[in-house]
């Protein structure tokens, strides 16, 4: 196997599949705030911490998992693993980062079928989001010298961030930014150029149709739930909110097997939990099947994202290596640290607007600095909100 651009290659195999489900292991049960904060974290362990990737192409990754359909943070985990170790690697970050928010949420949806109720986690989240908003500050300045090459880069970097603040989709932020770049640089591909580029976005049975689930009805079918969360992984681009559309229609509108309150609930574990949003998944399918339905529904879900990685990974060094190619995925590159930033910013707004939560900004910040491990600065802001609360 040739190493990618950036990937410094270890031989010795098992050592690092340790060193990967080490890495994925801790940042599955720490990396709290959503996907930025999470590729964030992980660029803060792979790439200034142990220099698994060079930034240029940890932000190829990063781009790559923009193009497809599915949990980018987890996306990009399963994409470190690959790079690192293989076929083996990428199952075992894949799974390592999903599996500890996954025991997470299960004994919470545990409680919440034997309770009826969430337990409180809005001091959690107070102390932990100024962290988080530090974290993925300090990652989007790093990447964004790797990232912003030219004055022109810098300029689609300034129109691709004005589009995401005015509302425009993030799927026509990311095209539309690669196109410009392609017509700006007269960098037009070939077809089997053009190809390459479709197969990572389109290589995958992403067109699976409504009809691939049951009809509607209210009896409860284990199959049929895994289907649904089947189709949602391999369709769904965006954050969690977006998630909670697709379930909504699902499983509130067309099949009646939650309520409005239920699936807002299932939605704010979700979020409030480390590790992928998707684990809502979990929760849903633990409060309608118990552990088989937790079981199922979590792998419908994040089934697709195993594929696609797999599908798109071996794409990525003849993309790199092809001018047009290349030059598409640098624009995509800048337009994904414009959606960073962007959540960054709305997030901000909310949690930085009292003193506590902009002196903790500042500290984490200032901590960064002096190499502390991210990681760790995320788990001691959510221990001092489960002892402190709000």
């Amino acid at each position: 196997m040739t190493p990618p651009r950036g990937f410094h290659f270890n031989v010795d195999r098992r050592r690092a599949l340790a060193e990967l489900a080490g890495v994925f292991l801790k940042l599955g049960t720490t990396a709290f705030g959503g996907p930025a904060a999470h590729m964030a974290l992980m660029e803060d362990e792979v790439v200034r911490r142990r220099g698994w990737l060079t930034r240029e192409a940890f932000l190829d990754l990063v781009g790559a998992t923009n193009l497809i359909p599915g949990p980018n943070s987890t996306e990009l985990a399963i994409h470190v693993g690959a790079q690192r170790a293989g076929a083996a690697g990428l199952v075992v970050a894949g799974l390592c980062f999903i599996l500890p928010a996954v025991l997470i949420v299960s004994g919470i949806a545990w409680a919440y079928v034997a309770f009826g109720s969430l337990p409180q986690a809005a001091g959690l989240l107070a102390w932990v989001q100024p962290v988080v908003i530090a974290v993925v500050l300090q990652a989007l300045w790093r990447l964004g010298r790797s990232a912003v090459k030219t004055p022109a880069l810098a300029v689609l970097a300034l129109g691709a961030t004005a589009a995401v603040f005015t509302g425009v989709n993030e799927l026509v932020v990311l095209f539309g930014a690669g196109a410009l770049w392609l017509v700006g640089t007269r960098g037009w591909p070939s077809a089997g150029q053009r190809c390459g580029l479709g197969a990572v976005v389109l290589g995958s049975p992403v067109m699976l149709p409504a009809s691939a689930v049951a009809s509607a009805g209210a009896a409860f079918s284990a199959s049929t739930l895994f289907l649904v969360f089947l189709k949602v992984g391999a369709v769904l681009f965006g954050s969690g909110y977006v998630l909670l559309a697709f379930l909504r229609a699902d499983l509130v509108q067309r099949l009646g097997w939650l309520t409005e309150a239920q699936l807002l609930d299932a939605i704010a574990v979700g979020q409030v939990t480390p590790g992928p949003v998707f684990t809502t998944a979990t929760f849903v399918g633990y409060v309608l099947g118990g552990p088989v339905g937790a079981t199922l529904a979590t792998v419908g879900i994040f089934l697709p994202a195993f594929v696609f990685v797999a599908l798109s990974a071996p794409l990525l060094p003849r993309l790199r290596a092809s001018r047009p190619a290349a030059a598409f995925l640098d624009a995509v590159n800048v337009a994904s640290l414009a959606l960073m930033l962007g959540v960054t910013w709305h997030l901000g707004v909310h949690t930085l607007n009292h003193a506590r939560g902009a002196a903790l900004a500042v500290a984490a910040l200032a901590l960064l600095r002096l190499k502390v491990n991210s990681a760790w600065l995320v788990a001691g802001a959510a221990s001092a909100g489960l002892l402190f609360g709000q």
